[in-house]
Protein backbone atom coordinates (compact mmCIF):
# COMPACT_ATOMS: atom_id res chain seq x y z
CA UNK A 1 0.00 0.00 0.00
CA UNK A 2 0.95 3.98 -0.19
CA UNK A 3 2.46 6.24 1.79
CA UNK A 4 -0.04 7.68 3.87
CA UNK A 5 -0.60 11.64 2.59
CA UNK A 6 -0.45 14.47 4.81
CA UNK A 7 -3.99 16.45 4.94
CA UNK A 8 -4.86 19.62 6.51
CA UNK A 9 -2.55 21.92 8.84
CA UNK A 10 0.49 19.94 8.28
CA UNK A 11 0.54 20.63 4.52
CA UNK A 12 0.20 24.26 5.07
CA UNK A 13 2.73 24.23 7.45
CA UNK A 14 4.90 22.22 5.65
CA UNK A 15 4.55 24.25 2.68
CA UNK A 16 5.09 27.78 4.62
CA UNK A 17 8.23 26.46 6.01
CA UNK A 18 9.58 25.45 2.73
CA UNK A 19 8.61 28.87 1.66
CA UNK A 20 10.47 30.49 4.02
CA UNK A 21 13.43 28.29 3.77
CA UNK A 22 13.42 29.63 -0.20
CA UNK A 23 12.86 32.89 0.51
CA UNK A 24 15.95 33.41 3.08
CA UNK A 25 18.15 31.43 0.71
CA UNK A 26 17.35 33.91 -2.14
CA UNK A 27 18.15 36.87 0.17
CA UNK A 28 21.31 35.58 1.33
CA UNK A 29 22.69 35.09 -2.31
CA UNK A 30 21.20 38.60 -3.49
CA UNK A 31 23.19 39.92 0.04
CA UNK A 32 26.53 38.13 -1.36
CA UNK A 33 26.11 39.23 -4.88
CA UNK A 34 25.25 42.99 -3.80
CA UNK A 35 28.26 43.07 -1.48
CA UNK A 36 30.42 41.82 -3.90
CA UNK A 37 29.50 44.72 -6.40
CA UNK A 38 29.51 47.38 -3.96
CA UNK A 39 33.49 46.36 -3.25
CA UNK A 40 33.66 46.72 -7.34
CA UNK A 41 32.05 49.74 -6.90
CA UNK A 42 34.12 53.11 -7.30
CA UNK A 43 33.33 56.46 -6.23
CA UNK A 44 32.71 58.80 -9.23
CA UNK A 45 35.10 62.18 -8.12
CA UNK A 46 36.04 64.44 -10.38
CA UNK A 47 39.16 66.82 -9.38
CA UNK A 48 40.77 69.88 -11.16
CA UNK A 49 42.64 68.97 -13.84
CA UNK A 50 40.80 66.11 -15.21
CA UNK A 51 40.68 65.97 -18.75
CA UNK A 52 37.29 66.24 -20.50
CA UNK A 53 36.90 63.86 -24.19
CA UNK A 54 35.82 66.91 -26.82
CA UNK A 55 33.21 66.07 -29.67
CA UNK A 56 34.97 65.49 -33.09
CA UNK A 57 34.18 68.77 -34.75
CA UNK A 58 34.86 67.05 -38.22
CA UNK A 59 32.24 64.39 -38.17
CA UNK A 60 29.36 67.10 -37.42
CA UNK A 61 27.66 66.96 -40.13
CA UNK A 62 25.76 70.49 -41.64
CA UNK A 63 21.83 69.85 -42.26
CA UNK A 64 21.42 72.93 -44.35
CA UNK A 65 21.57 70.98 -47.98
CA UNK A 66 20.06 67.70 -45.68
CA UNK A 67 16.45 65.99 -46.89
CA UNK A 68 14.10 64.10 -44.30
CA UNK A 69 11.21 62.81 -45.00
CA UNK A 70 7.96 62.53 -43.05
CA UNK A 71 9.67 60.19 -40.17
CA UNK A 72 12.64 62.35 -39.94
CA UNK A 73 14.68 59.91 -41.90
CA UNK A 74 17.61 61.16 -44.36
CA UNK A 75 16.43 60.62 -47.91
CA UNK A 76 19.62 60.05 -50.08
CA UNK A 77 19.12 61.16 -53.65
CA UNK A 78 21.40 60.44 -56.75
CA UNK A 79 22.79 63.68 -57.82
CA UNK A 80 24.37 62.77 -60.65
CA UNK A 81 26.22 60.45 -63.57
CA UNK A 82 29.44 60.36 -63.78
CA UNK A 83 30.85 57.14 -65.68
CA UNK A 84 29.03 55.07 -67.89
CA UNK A 85 30.30 51.15 -68.94
CA UNK A 86 28.96 48.36 -70.53
CA UNK A 87 28.97 45.23 -68.61
CA UNK A 88 29.06 41.66 -71.22
CA UNK A 89 27.61 38.77 -69.36
CA UNK A 90 28.00 35.88 -72.32
CA UNK A 91 25.83 37.27 -74.92
CA UNK A 92 23.64 40.10 -72.92
CA UNK A 93 24.94 43.82 -72.77
CA UNK A 94 23.78 45.40 -69.42
CA UNK A 95 24.69 49.13 -69.68
CA UNK A 96 26.02 50.69 -65.66
CA UNK A 97 26.33 54.01 -64.88
CA UNK A 98 28.13 55.36 -61.79
CA UNK A 99 26.09 57.28 -59.95
CA UNK A 100 27.09 60.03 -57.34
CA UNK A 101 24.44 60.26 -54.08
CA UNK A 102 24.36 63.38 -51.67
CA UNK A 103 25.20 61.14 -48.55
CA UNK A 104 25.62 62.36 -44.90
CA UNK A 105 28.57 60.63 -44.55
CA UNK A 106 30.10 62.58 -47.77
CA UNK A 107 30.24 62.24 -51.30
CA UNK A 108 29.34 58.43 -52.26
CA UNK A 109 29.15 56.68 -55.42
CA UNK A 110 28.06 53.52 -56.58
CA UNK A 111 26.95 51.75 -59.87
CA UNK A 112 24.05 50.94 -60.94
CA UNK A 113 22.05 49.38 -63.80
CA UNK A 114 21.19 52.55 -66.43
CA UNK A 115 17.62 51.48 -66.57
CA UNK A 116 17.21 51.71 -62.81
CA UNK A 117 17.68 55.70 -63.72
CA UNK A 118 15.38 56.52 -66.66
Amino acid sequence: VGEAQILGPELIQETTEKIVQIKERMKAARDRQKSYADLKRKPMEFQVGDKKCHADEPLVVPSDGLHFDDKLQFVEEPVEIVDREIKRLKRRRIPLVKIRWNSKRGPEFTWEREDQFR
